[in-house]
């Protein structure tokens, strides 16, 4: 059962080639947010996070050229089960690892990512659509936009999980208690208030159905910076692939308050 897996099993399985979103796995482990930029981005980087703190949680940093930081001891090239490569803001691949294309400048940022606090949801009883599919979480780029740092603008992205009526402030109330890992709902209700046009039409990962009495509630989402990366044609970078997460060696409960 992957839930039952350590981080480092996980990341063993990722670097052999398994490629998969991540959700589910490792119950109780953090999971995070991958973007690597060169180092006369990275503290315009830096200043973005801080600026847009919802979307940007930054967790962990590593040095110019660094393989791995003090809460990923893998290697952040092979580690993850997926990639995808910006040359210009314009992503050109989706590797499955990227040893080949990590350059010396390259600072990585750890993000906070809203699958840390999955398990508690599912353990007060909202379950989790995506989940339930063996899909990934969809996510959507929005109308709201990010304070810029620099180059470093562009939209809001957040994920999308539909909630029972009755079940929206647990949901609320249960993911507020980790702030560190994006923290409560951006958006309750009407997509159309963040610039969605179509649920069914995510700009990442798939689309799960809401069903009658359903709500859809909206997080902030560490995709966030590879949409900045994106808006501000950024000539080179490196992210996680959409919803195939870095798993840390931290607990959840570490980014838990109350």
């Amino acid at each position: 059962m992957v839930e039952e897996l350590t981080p480092a099993e996980a990341r063993m399985r990722f670097r052999a080639g398994v490629r998969v979103p991540t959700a589910g796995w490792c119950r109780g482990w953090t999971q995070a947010n991958l973007i690597a930029v060169p180092a006369g981005l990275a503290a315009d980087l830096a200043r973005f996070a801080e600026r847009n703190p919802r979307a940007c949680p930054v967790l962990d940093v590593g040095e110019p050229g660094e393989t791995s930081t003090r809460l990923f001891p893998g290697d952040l090239r092979t580690d993850l089960p997926g990639y995808r490569v910006y040359r210009n803001g314009r992503a050109v691949g989706d590797p499955g690892e990227v040893a080949g294309e990590w350059r010396d400048d390259l600072v990585p940022f750890l993000i906070g990512c809203s699958f840390t606090f999955e398990a508690a949801l599912i353990d007060a009883g909202v379950g989790m659509r995506h989940l339930q599919a063996g899909t990934n979480v969809p996510m959507y780029r929005t109308s709201r936009e990010c304070v810029r740092a620099g180059v470093l603008g562009g939209p809001l992205v957040v994920s999308m999980r539909p909630v029972p009526e009755e079940l929206v402030g647990v949901a609320v109330a249960v993911s507020a208690r980790y702030p560190l890992v994006h923290g409560g709902p951006v958006h309750i209700g009407d997509p159309a208030a963040l610039g969605i046009a179509d649920l069914g039409r995510p700009d990442f990962g798939d689309a799960v159905e809401v069903r009658e009495g359903e709500v859809p509630v909206f997080w902030a989402c560490g995709v966030t910076p590879q949409a900045a990366v994106m808006a501000g044609g950024v000539e080179f970078a490196i992210g996680h692939l959409p919803g195939h997460m870095a798993i840390l060696e931290v607990r959840d409960s570490a980014y838990r308050t109350g």
